[in-house]
């Protein structure tokens, strides 16, 4: 028998199955592979990379000589692996061992284009960052750093279900079956290195991100400081004429207030002038 059911209709499929299998589905933590004298059963956590849908679903296989079924905890994945159990069923008729592989070639299919397609944005987020907009950069660092840690550990365990089939301590798959989960174990293999590859670049933009705000902060400063700089000969020429000497001579010198304007207009100008020069404007 080969078939995907939904866990609230597992009892069509029960008589099919050993009665160990019962007491392991409802141990919610259940994770990887476990292996008995006459069947194997594997659980992971299924992150469809291909939507926007963020929620991880639960899935189980069980494998033995004569049977090979899917168990999908909610409706979504049940309809994700129906499909994909559909698809797989159109070709040549094979063997469990063979559905199995089939099952997960096509469950992986499109992942390294998504992945590419992920290096290539997180790409252009480093080179919008080195240009110095900023933009919504760090709503995007937490969502792609969340990502990548929900597809870490999402291929994890695909990799630790591949580790346990490989074992084949109970001799249920034949070397072929081997030979062909040692080729998923390869892919997901890359899978994982993509990914840690990718939360580097991430860590990359991340740390570039906070360069270009330290520069921005810095401009900020240094354009405050040169107001500051401008100001301060004008602020001792108000400090100097708000003294109450009344014998200074230029306060009776018809043209003194016109002379203390233009000589703070001079003041400024030559400032500026200066700090352009230095190339500090």
């Amino acid at each position: 028998m080969q078939t995907v059911v939904q866990l609230q209709d597992i009892d069509k499929v029960a008589p099919h199955m050993k009665d160990a299998v019962f007491r392991y589905i409802s141990e919610v933590q259940l994770e990887g592979f476990t292996g008995f004298d006459d069947f194997d059963f594997m659980s992971f956590d299924w992150y469809d990379i291909h939507t926007e849908r963020e929620e991880v679903s639960r899935g189980f296989i069980y494998l033995d000589e004569e049977d090979l079924i899917f168990i999908c905890r909610d409706s979504y994945t049940y309809e994700y692996f129906a499909g994909i159990f559909e698809d797989i069923t159109k070709q040549v008729p094979g063997t469990n061992e063979q559905m199995l592989y089939r099952f997960f070639i096509r469950l992986f299919t499109g992942d390294m284009q998504y992945l590419e397609n992920l290096e290539d944005r997180i790409d252009e987020r480093i080179t919008q960052l080195l240009s110095g907009d900023l933009g919504d950069c760090l709503d995007d660092i937490i969502t792609t750093r969340q990502e990548l840690l929900r597809l870490k550990r999402y291929y994890e365990q695909v990799n630790t279900v591949f580790d346990g089939i490989v074992l084949n301590d109970n001799d249920l798959l034949t070397s072929d079956a081997i030979q062909r989960i040692n080729i998923l174990v390869k892919r997901t293999d890359r899978y994982s290195d993509k990914v840690r590859n990718l939360q580097e670049l991430v860590t990359q933009m991340q740390a570039t991100y906070q360069s270009q705000l330290e520069i921005q902060q810095n401009d900020l400063m240094k354009i405050f400081t040169i107001i500051t700089a401008i100001f301060l000969p004008l602020t001792l020429l108000v400090g100097w004429y708000g003294m109450n000497f009344v014998d200074m001579p230029e306060l009776h010198w018809q043209y003194g207030y016109p002379a203390v304007i233009v000589l703070s207009i001079a003041i400024v100008i030559g400032l500026v002038a200066y700090f352009k020069h230095r190339k500090w404007l």
